[in-house]
């Protein structure tokens, strides 16, 4: 595990962050996750679910319950005041008490209604739902961060060479949830990345929106596209340092990016990669994780209002404690 990964865990557990495991009743890795979450102090972990079920699957599991809080929706005390606030949520909906109850019953619903209610500080989910489950429960119950309007996902690479990102540690953003974004969702992309740049590595983020061309050296629509998503970035965020359209060399090798893009304060420094769609970003990631022997923590959803992590359905125990670590990391 590399030196960022325990530093990580080091400030989950300086934050002390409430963090839902809504899917511990059906599933023995989250359970087990939860223990571990407890045991290492990282945070305190809630998991949903009758007294009766839970039990039974932490004897399924062999471990205890002790210092985990549990939340049983049937017995749930604030459930008037959270059917209310969803129904509000989904006012174009019309629903009505009974039929948001029977959405509420969903444990993923449950759980993002717990962070919307500030009961949990986030929620990591995913070990047996689809992405796009955990995505519709976020987006319904939680919703985009203010002035956002899209939910995308990162990938937080560790590269064995030091000399890119911080020590390593890169941005990679969006390799998961939107497959052809629109110059305005890449504008957003790009400003969820910085931030989840901040929140997990620390530093400042240098922003490049990749393409096969680096300023204009092809004159196509799709690196125009990247381009304009840059310009409106940084107009949107003259705070950031943000650039492109550039080709990733240019990007991350300081001698390529001097020659391609003299000038540029991104080119050869950056750490936050933005994607022109969804086959460039994952085929990426994969390929920077098996050839360059990478650590890939993702795909990490952003650009929520508050966090919400997604776990592949073949997540071991392990998966889930370090990306519920993650979540806790991205409350700040």
């Amino acid at each position: 595990m590399s030196n960022l990964i325990d530093t990580l865990r080091e400030k989950a557990r300086a934050l002390g962050k409430t963090i839902c495991l809504p899917e511990a009743v059906d599933d023995a890795r989250t359970v087990k996750a939860a223990r571990q979450f407890a045991d290492e102090k990282l945070g305190t972990p809630l998991i949903v679910g009758s007294e009766k079920a839970l039990k039974e699957m932490a004897q399924k599991a062999e471990v205890s319950l002790d210092g985990i809080r549990t939340i049983d929706p049937a017995q749930f005390e604030k459930m008037d005041e959270m059917v209310a606030l969803y129904q509000t949520r989904r006012a174009k909906e019309n629903l009505t008490d009974d039929q948001a109850r029977a959405v509420l019953v969903d444990p993923l619903y449950f759980g993002a209604m717990l962070v919307s209610m500030d009961l949990a500080d986030g929620m990591t989910a995913g070990a047996i739902h689809t992405t796009a489950d955990v995505i519709r429960a976020s987006i319904k119950c939680i919703g985009p961060r203010q002035g956002l309007k899209t939910v995308s996902s990162a990938f937080l690479m560790i590269v064995p060479d030091a000399s890119f990102g911080i020590d390593g540690a890169l941005i990679y953003s969006d390799c998961g949830v939107i497959p052809a974004p629109t110059q305005a969702q890449l504008v957003d992309i790009g400003d969820a990345a910085a931030q989840t740049f901040r929140q997990l590595v620390g530093g400042e983020p240098i922003v490049a929106f990749l393409s096969f061309s680096t300023k204009g050296s092809a004159d196509h629509p799709a690196a125009k596209k990247m381009a304009d998503a840059a310009a409106a970035l940084a107009e949107r965020r003259p705070d950031l340092q943000v650039d492109g359209e550039l080709q990733g060399d240019a990007a991350l090798i300081p001698s390529v990016g001097k020659s391609k893009a003299p000038g540029s304060q991104v080119a050869g420094r950056a750490n936050t990669l933005i994607f022109p769609d969804l086959g460039a970003g994952n085929i990426a990631y994969k390929l920077t994780q098996r050839l360059a022997k990478a650590e890939a923590f993702g795909p990490l959803l952003q650009g929520l209002a508050k966090p919400v992590n997604d776990l592949s359905r073949g997540a071991t125990t392990d998966d889930v404690v370090q990306v519920a670590a993650i979540t806790a990391l991205q409350t700040q």
